[in-house]
């Protein structure tokens, strides 16, 4: 089990805006001169395999027992570039340290077709090629885990191709892991920060609606949790759904499940009896009339062309960068409460960080469920906690949210240099 050392402790906050605007530029200034310390291009030009590796600010980490080491997931697409995963790797730093972890930012990806025939004997050879740089083998990157391209058998081949279960995240419970998407552990994250929100203002989930863009493995955890502590769905949006559609009641028995299980035919069958279909752009969910807004879908769902028709109090993020700089802007100035994507969605690395470091075996593992207990709970922990700072720092110095959470990630990986 962990110890309350391995977390980066608070600090105290800026005792004005103009301190905080004054720190939270050079913060900025430092941060964007910071250059990765791993950018590998990993290839096997005969079996034309080419891939990635990103690794920043393992700074971070010093003194831990992931002393020196990144962590982000790995992304399989076409046409992928090493651009697209040193962004990611960057956007990696920022979600780690703003969840409190002392691990910097990385990610690996793999420029490859992984519906294709023949893609088990690429993915195995590009796990071969990044085996040098993996922190196992003395690399500075955690390991691989999900993303885009990502299935659950690549854990498989991963750990059969390096001997070790130590170099992937997001296992099956008897491979030592959490099971974090099956789990929902990231949807968890984004459900417990509105909960966190909601509390911040003395209020409860109970009674309280709430509208899912995106019912993919985040959004549906995401219902699963935020439904449980009593809220109700009352809007939901998804492509293979068909659009947007709205609910006058809470969803049957039969159709939560089917909701949570991801069972599209199921799903499109209730609906057709339980729901009003409203059209089938899924946009239209996010201008529903309801109290918390969960955008799960994909980036810059949010703008500043529609933000004037966003009716809710409350947005939890479950995407990556669903809402602009500019569109961040206007809710502030309207007074909706925005809890950002690296503070509420950081449940997904915080499983992959107990992985990484817990010392229960597989077999007690399977046991007694102790991984996913301890991620869930320390997920529930630190994001309650990381909202309720970032909340401080909004109604003390009026701040926008976005730009306190950075504040937040900033001040972990800069403010003790």
């Amino acid at each position: 089990m962990m110890s309350a050392t391995s977390i980066i402790p608070a600090t105290k906050m800026p005792a004005t805006k103009e301190q905080f605007d004054q720190v939270f530029s050079d913060f900025k200034k430092r941060f964007d001169a910071m250059e990765p310390e791993v950018e590998e291009i990993v290839r096997d030009p005969a079996m034309g395999i080419e891939g990635y590796v990103v690794v920043w600010n393992t700074g971070i980490s010093k003194g831990g027992k992931l002393e020196g080491c990144g962590k982000g997931g790995t992304r399989i697409m076409p046409d992928l570039k090493l651009e697209d995963i040193r962004r990611l790797a960057r956007s990696m730093a920022l979600k780690n340290a703003a969840a409190g972890l002392p691990l910097g930012g990385g990610k690996a990806g793999l420029k490859a077709d992984p519906k294709a025939p023949d893609f088990e004997k690429t993915y195995r050879r590009f796990v071969t090629l990044c085996k040098p740089h993996l922190y196992k083998f003395g690399g500075k990157y955690g390991g691989f885990g999900f993303d885009i391209g990502a299935s659950p058998v690549h854990a498989l081949w991963a750990c059969d191709e390096l001997g070790t279960t130590d170099c992937f995240t997001g296992k099956p419970l008897e491979m030592g892991g959490t099971d974090y998407d099956r789990e929902g552990i990231a949807g968890l994250g984004v459900a417990v920060a509105a909960r966190a929100a909601l509390a911040y203002d003395g209020k409860q989930p109970s009674g309280v609606t709430f509208s899912v863009q995106g019912l993919g493995a985040m959004g549906a955890a995401v219902f699963r949790y935020f439904s449980e502590y009593g809220g109700h769905l009352r809007a939901l949006a998804d492509p293979l759904y068909g659009g947007t559609w709205t609910l006058a009641n809470d969803p049957s028995p039969q159709l939560r499940e089917a909701l949570i299980k991801r069972d599209t035919e199921t799903v499109r069958t209730l609906l057709a009896t339980e729901g009003q279909k409203q059209s089938v752009d899924t946009q239209d969910a996010l201008y529903q009339d309801v109290d918390v807004l969960f955008p799960c879908a994909v980036q810059d769902v949010i703008t500043i062309e529609n933000v004037d028709k966003i009716k809710a109090h409350y947005i939890s993020e479950g995407a990556n960068n669903p809402t602009t700089p500019e569109a961040y802007t206007n809710l502030f100035k309207r007074g909706i409460t925005v809890i950002p994507d690296f503070i509420a969605n950081v449940g997904g690395i915080i499983a992959a960080y107990i992985e990484l470091v817990s010392d229960v075996t597989p077999e007690e593992n399977v046991r007694t469920r102790a991984k996913v207990k301890e991620a869930k709970d320390m997920t529930e922990q630190k994001i309650a906690a990381n909202v309720h700072e970032l909340l401080d720092m909004v109604k003390t110095l009026g701040v926008e949210p976005s730009h306190a959470g950075q504040y937040m990630a900033y001040r972990n990986i800069l403010g003790t240099e």
